[in-house]
């Protein structure tokens, strides 16, 4: 069986590295807010090209964070892309702010960034990027309505650790960032993580603060915080993969570049990418109308795949108000997405049999 992805294999790869850090960890006894929180936020900044960053215990709580950072609540509208995982939008819910969704543009996934204006309203506060399956939005129209309305610009890079727009790294295109480190991503713990990054001095502060129960020093709390912090031994882990990630990143575009070049079966629709050297490819997702079809088929032939994502938010039963609106494009991506098997660990001959099972469907 080819695994959809081999995290065993994956991390054994840092086995010796990770085991002496873990046992630093150990041997400090000091195991929150340490030296590796401190050690990894530096050396994450300085890898997206930002001023600050700081972890967090999640992704969800990252992008939270954020929007309670900013100050935005009750009556406050964020545009968000009807096409992502629904963590982006339970982070607005969470606040107290009101999701817009918008399309997203049928070729790269990402919000339609044409699409937004018409959205924007005198309660719109921010918009919400998400940089989905590892490709950077197209940020230039982003920025200019940013700028045209006054809106934050908040990026959602969960899935799209060291990818690139114009030279940049996401992390570095909107006023604020924020990562997911779950195990699957690019760049993985080995258990729930999470970031930000930021070049305001200020929001930094603020969400360093509200993520450590609202306290700037011990016993001192000047916000009605939460307790999301990273865990040193996550931190210090993650700061052992980092300095890989740009190789490993490498080899996923490798993968991709074959499957794109060597899938000829019309009926899959393979992704498309503005730049081959920008995108890293968390997921290679292609379409196709017999979608279901075709995972069992590969299943049965020793090939697993994943679905992301097979329900769009407004069809969730959290938001059952959206139930009866209609996103046609969002729709359409979920009901004939699929996800093939991508990895940096992946042999070139895994890579081979999947496209020739692919092109005999």
């Amino acid at each position: 069986m080819i695994k959809f992805l081999d995290l065993e294999k994956i991390n054994n790869r840092f086995r010796g590295e990770m085991d002496a850090r873990i046992k630093d960890v150990l041997d400090s006894g000091w195991y929150l807010s340490g030296k590796w929180n401190d050690e990894f936020a530096k050396h994450f900044a300085e890898f997206c090209g930002t001023k600050h960053a700081v972890g967090v215990a999640n992704g969800l709580d990252a992008i939270n964070l954020i929007i309670r950072g900013y100050g935005f609540g009750i009556g406050d509208e964020i545009i968000v892309p009807a096409n992502t995982y629904i963590a982006t939008i339970l982070a607005i819910s969470e606040n107290g702010c009101t999701p817009v969704l918008v399309e997203p543009d049928i070729n790269t996934y990402n919000i339609d960034p044409e699409k937004i204006e018409e959205k924007i309203t005198s309660r719109t506060k921010a918009i919400i990027v998400v940089h989905l399956y590892g490709q950077a939005v197209q940020m230039a129209k982003i920025w200019e309505l940013a700028k045209k309305y006054n809106l934050k610009v908040i990026e959602d890079a969960a899935q799209a650790h060291g990818a690139m727009y114009n030279g940049k790294r996401v992390g570095n295109l909107g006023d604020a960032a924020a990562f997911s480190f779950y195990p699957g991503k690019n760049l993985g713990a080995l258990g729930d993580a999470g970031g930000v990054t930021t070049n305001d001095t200020e929001l930094f502060e603020k969400v360093h603060a509200i993520a450590n129960y609202g306290s700037d020093y011990k016993y001192h709390h000047i916000y009605k915080g939460v307790n999301s912090r990273l865990d040193e031994i996550q931190a210090a882990l993650l700061d052992v993969k980092l300095p890989y990630l740009d190789t490993d990143n490498t080899r996923r575009r490798e993968i991709a570049k074959y499957y794109r070049e060597n899938i000829t079966n019309p009926k899959i629709i393979l992704p498309k990418t503005y730049d081959e050297n920008a995108h890293v490819w968390h997921v290679f997702a292609v379409r196709c109308e017999n979608r279901d079809e075709l995972c069992k088929y590969l299943n049965d032939n020793g090939v697993q795949t994943n679905i992301h994502y097979p329900t769009p938010p407004h069809k969730q039963g959290a938001y059952n108000e959206w139930n009866n609106q209609s996103f046609p494009i969002t729709e359409e991506i979920h009901h004939t997405i699929m996800s093939l098997p991508m990895s940096p660990v992946m042999t070139d001959d895994e890579v081979k049999q999947i496209v020739d099972l692919v092109n005999k469907f």
